[in-house]
């Protein structure tokens, strides 16, 4: 569902809850407990709204640590990015924002691949070969996901914020955590 269709559905069950409960207050009173029960609803309405819009951004945990501090700090910052992708994807931002929230995380996501790979070339990590392929499917993905928004405009950027979030918590918790120890090991620090 597209966000202004979102918006304009939320204001019109706000209004028609505003509505229920003026009616009902004036009809039952206010010792009745229908009204107040509408009145909990409605004070319930923003909360439950801001807590499905939450799951849509990605919150940086403990466990995420590879133990490099430059790691980290980048795997952070791309999670800020996302969010902001999320916002242009979830607010009304404009093409101008959405565009450059776009470009951001991906041109962060190939700095950050680089470094990433450098350090665990340094470190002689034995499968980096393996993980550089993993980062390159993950960039050609990525290529298709913006091929298509220049095509198709916003509608492709809730599928492309929500493959980015997915795909960089799972590869920090699984294959990231697989150089975790080497690179701490070898003190490998950026």
């Amino acid at each position: 569902m597209n966000r202004t269709l979102k918006m304009m559905l939320l204001v019109l069950f706000i209004g028609a809850l505003l509505t229920a409960i003026i009616l009902t207050f004036m009809s039952l009173g206010v010792f009745n407990i229908v009204p107040w029960l509408l009145v909990a609803l409605l004070v319930a309405v923003p909360l439950l709204f801001k807590f499905s819009e939450k799951r849509h951004f990605a919150v940086w945990k403990d466990e995420y640590s590879v133990g490099v501090q430059s790691l980290d700090d980048d795997h952070r910052k791309l999670l800020n990015l996302i969010n902001k992708l999320q916002t242009a994807v979830h607010y009304q931002t404009g093409d101008v924002f959405e565009k450059e929230a776009l470009d951001e995380v991906i041109a962060y996501t190939k700095y950050h691949f680089e470094r990433e790979e450098k350090l665990m070339e340094e470190a002689g990590y034995p499968d980096l070969d393996a993980h550089r392929k993993i980062h390159q499917r993950m960039i050609a993905k990525v290529d298709e996901f913006v091929k298509e928004y220049e095509t198709k405009g916003h509608e492709v950027l809730e599928e492309v914020a929500a493959y980015l979030k997915d795909w960089l918590v799972d590869h920090i918790n699984g294959t990231d955590q697989e150089y975790s120890a080497l690179l701490q090991e070898k003190k490998v620090v950026a």
